[in-house]
Parts: structure tokens; C-alpha cells; sequence
């Protein structure tokens, strides 16, 4: 074989194996938005359930969700992009520093439900906070941890180093090189690691089970010592729970919480090719 055939295979092979990835993703969201779009509508968006949840709407659990989202970016990305300037721009390559590296990507594979657990026994039980918007938004912001700071390391660490050499040179000190010069170009890939973490933080279940989420709230959270309804838990309690509950309702659900995870992905995604056109290296 000549080498334009050889590409051409190889591009071929590429292409095919593309779509084989991507061709179940394309028909699991096809089928819930087939399933689920005859229920949405004004009243299944901006009223309680009602009628064992067979009847009414979501809204609790749509409030309850962004609730938690929320207190998970307050809880995870000050700890995170803090300790990712300090990895990729004060320790040094050590022994200590590849142990916590390492440790950090161990930490972003753990199975949801040990976050869940460890909640459950550290801020449930040992704090007192109960099941609480603190407990389950402190739950996931440590579960969000991880990806975060592999995500912004990795962001700020691709910054070419001559930006650095020519910030000093002039003057400037460290933390002004990294204020001024390193975070301004970084802020694509830290802003999309921050949103694609949210985005599996919102999409969780196991982690809110035992910190955070309630079966049935018809009233919105007054404090952040409250329980809160949260649409992955609504999403299972309706699945599995409640005897003759129309299908129509449970795709509806999903669809909104595939949406919302969808909706933080795409502003990733038009975030990140927004700020990418601005670069000049």
C-alpha cells in the first residue's frame, strides 16, 4: 500500500471508531428527548409536585439542584485553583509534590458513592450539620476537587514560560507575574475544568443520598441547615419508588437535568473557543 492509502485508512479507521463512540450517546439523548418533551411545560417547570408526585411539577428539585451546584463552586473552586498555582508554579518537582499529583488523580477516580459515605460520617454525623445544603454542597465540592485541580494545573502549566521570564524581568514579582500574566491566559482551561466539574457535580446522586437530598420538599430551603429536593435523587425516587408513576414524568425529568448538564457544557465549550480566538501565541 502506498502512503496516501495507508492515511487514508488510517483516517478512515479513526472516523469509524469516532462514530461508534459518539452514534449511542447521539440516540440515548434522541430517545429521553422523544420520550420526555411531551411533559415539559410551563406548569411541570414552575409548580411542586403534588398528587404522591404523579401530578404537578419539578420546581423544587430544579431550585434544589442549582442550589447545590452553587454552594459546590463556592466550596471547590477558591481550594482548587489555589492549589493549583501553588503545583504548578511554587513546589518543585519533589517527591512529596508527584505523591500529591498522584494521589489527586487517584482521588478523581473514587466512586461517588465513597464521597457520599464519607459526607455521611464526617460532615452528617461527626460536624452535626444533619442533612443539610452544607453537609451534601461540602460533599461535592470535595468530590469535585480533583478534576478541578488536574484541570487548572494543566491550564496554567500550558502557559509558555517565556510570558513568565519577561513578566520578571521587568520587575514584576512572582505572585504579580502569576496575577497578571499567567491566570488572564489560563482562564479558558480553569473556567472549563470549574464548569465541566459542576456539570457531574449537578448529574450526582450517590453523594446527595446521604447528605443533602430529600424525598418529597414542597416547600423551597430557608437555610443552609435545610434538606432540599435535588433532581438525580427526584429522578430515582420517582424511577423506583412511586407505584404507577407515568413515563412521561420520569423522561421529562431526566430531561431537564440532561439539560442543565448539557447547558453547563456547551457555555464550557463556547466559553473556552471564545477565549481561545483572543490568544496571540
Amino acid at each position: 500500500m502506498t502512503r496516501q492509502q495507508v492515511q487514508k485508512v488510517a483516517v478512515g479507521s479513526i472516523t469509524a471508531v469516532a462514530i461508534v463512540a459518539v452514534l449511542p450517546i447521539v440516540v440515548i439523548i434522541g430517545f429521553i428527548l422523544v420520550q420526555g418533551i411531551g411533559a415539559i411545560n410551563l406548569t411541570f417547570l414552575t409548580s411542586a409536585p403534588s398528587n404522591g408526585m404523579r401530578d404537578g411539577g419539578i420546581l423544587p428539585a430544579i431550585l434544589g439542584t442549582l442550589i447545590l451546584t452553587l454552594g459546590t463552586a463556592i466550596v471547590c473552586i477558591p481550594i482548587a485553583v489555589a492549589a493549583a498555582i501553588y503545583l504548578a508554579e511554587y513546589a518543585g518537582d519533589t517527591r512529596l509534590t508527584r505523591w500529591v499529583r498522584l494521589a489527586i488523580v487517584n482521588l478523581a477516580g473514587i466512586p461517588s458513592i465513597v464521597y457520599g459515605l464519607f459526607g455521611l460520617g464526617v460532615f452528617v454525623l461527626f460536624l452535626g450539620f444533619g442533612t443539610s445544603i452544607l453537609a451534601g454542597s461540602l460533599t461535592l465540592g470535595i468530590m469535585t476537587l480533583p478534576v478541578v485541580i488536574s484541570t487548572a494545573e494543566e491550564a496554567i502549566l500550558a502557559v509558555p514560560q517565556r510570558f513568565r521570564v519577561v513578566s520578571l524581568s521587568l520587575g514584576a514579582t512572582r505572585w504579580q507575574t502569576i496575577w497578571h500574566q499567567v491566570l488572564p491566559h489560563a482562564l479558558p482551561g480553569i473556567i472549563t475544568g470549574i464548569i465541566l466539574g459542576l456539570g457531574r457535580a449537578a448529574g450526582e446522586t450517590a453523594p446527595i443520598l446521604f447528605t443533602v437530598a430529600a424525598f418529597y420538599l414542597p416547600d423551597l430551603p430557608s437555610s443552609i441547615f435545610d434538606q432540599t429536593m435535588a433532581l438525580p435523587y427526584h429522578l430515582y425516587a420517582i424511577s423506583t419508588q412511586v407505584p404507577d408513576m407515568p413515563l412521561s414524568i420520569q423522561y421529562g425529568t431526566a430531561l431537564v437535568l440532561l439539560m442543565i448538564v448539557l447547558s453547563l457544557t456547551l457555555v464550557a465549550a463556547l466559553f473556552r473557543t471564545r477565549m481561545r480566538r483572543r490568544r496571540t501565541w
